[in-house]
C-alpha cells in the first residue's frame, strides 16, 4: 500500500539548502550551441555520485537520521539514487541496502559496489526491486527512501533549480527530464517559491518509459508498457497515488515524449559538439529541445543535464552509431 507523502514544506525545503550548502559545491550552469541556438545546461552530470541524485538522497538520510540516529535506510533504485543513498549514508555514518534490479546498469552496479553498503539485486523490473525493498522495510522496521514519492527527497532536488535560477536568472524556460518525477516536481516548487512562474517548465520521458505522461492522461502504472530505452534512469519509474504525480498534474505543464533514436543521437551530439559526457536520461533533454519538441524556438531555454553514469561500452556503441540529418 502506498504511504501518504504530502509536499515538502517550507522548513524542509530549507532545511535542503543548508544541508547542500555544507556537503555540495555548486554544480555550473554552462551554455552550448544546440544547432545554432545557445541553450543553458546545469552540469548536475559534475556530482560527485554522477548525478542530481545526491541531493534528494542527503535530505532524505539527514532526515532519517535526525528522526532516529542509530537506525538504518533502505531504498530501490535503478542505480543513480541509489549511488545518492550510498554517498550520503557514507557522509552522515548512517547504515544503508541498496535494492536495484538484475539488469540494473552495470556502470551504476559497479560504482555502488564500491560503497560499504547492503547490496542487493532482485527482479526484472524497477517495481519488482521497489516491491522487495519495501517488504524488507517493514521486516526490519527501517525507514524506505523512495527515489521520488518523499518529501525530504523532493526538497533536495528542488535546490537544482535554485542555483541554476541564480546562475542563470535570465532564463525563461527550463527543459527537465522525468521519471519518477521528482526533479521536476523539487524544480516546479523551487520555482514558485521564489515567485517566479513566469519560467516555463517542459518535462521530457522517453517514449519506449513514459508512465507519467500516460498516468496524467487517465492510466494507470499497471496499464503503461515498458520497452528497453539507453534513458534507464527514467524508465519504469512512478506510482499510482505518487505525491508527485499531484504536483505535476496541478501546474499544467506540459509533458512531452522523445523517441529512442533521438536519444542515442543526442548522447553522441552532446559529446561530440560539447565535449560532454550525459547518460541518456540527462540526453533526453536535450534532444526534445534540438527536434523543436518543446514547441519553443525564441525563448532562452535551458536544461538540466541529470547525470553522466553511462557505461563506456554504451557511450562506445552510441559515438560509433552514424549521425543521421536532424529534423
Amino acid at each position: 500500500m502506498l504511504r501518504h507523502v504530502s509536499p515538502p514544506t517550507n522548513e524542509q525545503l530549507e532545511r535542503a539548502r543548508e544541508i547542500m550548502g555544507h556537503y555540495l559545491e555548486p554544480t555550473p550552469t554552462v551554455t552550448i550551441l544546440v544547432h545554432g541556438r545557445k541553450v543553458f545546461v546545469k552540469l548536475e552530470s559534475l556530482q560527485v555520485t554522477g548525478s542530481f541524485k545526491i541531493r534528494g538522497a542527503l535530505a532524505a538520510v539527514s532526515a532519517a537520521h535526525r528522526d532516529d540516529p542509530s537506525g538504518a535506510v533502505i531504498t530501490a533504485s535503478a542505480g543513480n539514487h541509489g549511488l545518492g543513498i550510498a554517498h550520503a549514508s557514507m557522509l552522515l555514518d548512517v547504515r544503508a541496502t541498496v535494492v536495484v534490479p538484475q539488469n540494473a546498469s552495470v556502470a551504476k552496479v559497479k560504482k555502488l559496489s564500491t560503497y560499504d553498503i547492503e547490496l542487493i539485486q532482485f527482479g526484472s523490473s524497477y517495481d519488482e526491486a521497489q516491491g522487495h525493498a519495501k517488504d524488507l522495510a517493514d521486516t526490519r522496521a527501517i525507514r524506505f527512501i523512495s527515489p521520488f514519492n518523499d518529501s525530504d527527497v523532493i526538497a533536495g532536488q528542488s535546490t537544482v533549480f535554485d542555483e541554476m535560477l541564480r546562475q542563470a536568472p535570465e532564463i525563461e524556460h527550463v527543459v527537465v527530464s522525468v521519471g519518477g518525477g521528482g526533479l521536476i516536481s523539487g524544480t516546479l516548487l523551487s520555482r514558485d517559491l521564489q515567485g517566479r512562474s513566469d519560467i516555463r517548465v517542459t518535462g521530457v520521458q522517453p517514449e519506449e518509459s513514459s508512465a507519467l505522461y500516460h498516468v496524467l492522461r487517465g492510466a494507470t502504472m499497471a496499464d503503461v508498457v515498458h520497452h528497453p530505452t539507453i534513458a534507464d534512469g527514467l524508465a519504469g519509474g512512478g506510482d499510482d497515488g505518487a505525491i508527485t504525480n499531484e504536483i505535476v498534474a496541478k501546474s499544467g505543464i506540459d509533458l512531452v515524449l522523445v523517441p529512442e533514436v533521438e536519444i542515442r543521437r543526442a548522447v553522441r551530439e552532446i559529446a561530440e559538439n560539447n565535449g560532454l559526457v550525459m547518460e541518456g536520461s540527462a540526453a533526453a533533454s536535450y534532444a526534445a529541445i534540438a527536434a523543436n519538441r518543446v514547441d519553443d524556438e525564441t525563448s532562452r531555454v535551458g536544461f538540466i543535464a541529470s547525470g553522466r553514469n553511462i557505461s563506456h561500452e554504451l557511450l562506445l556503441e552510441l559515438l560509433s552509431e552514424p549521425l543521421t540529418s536532424h529534423p
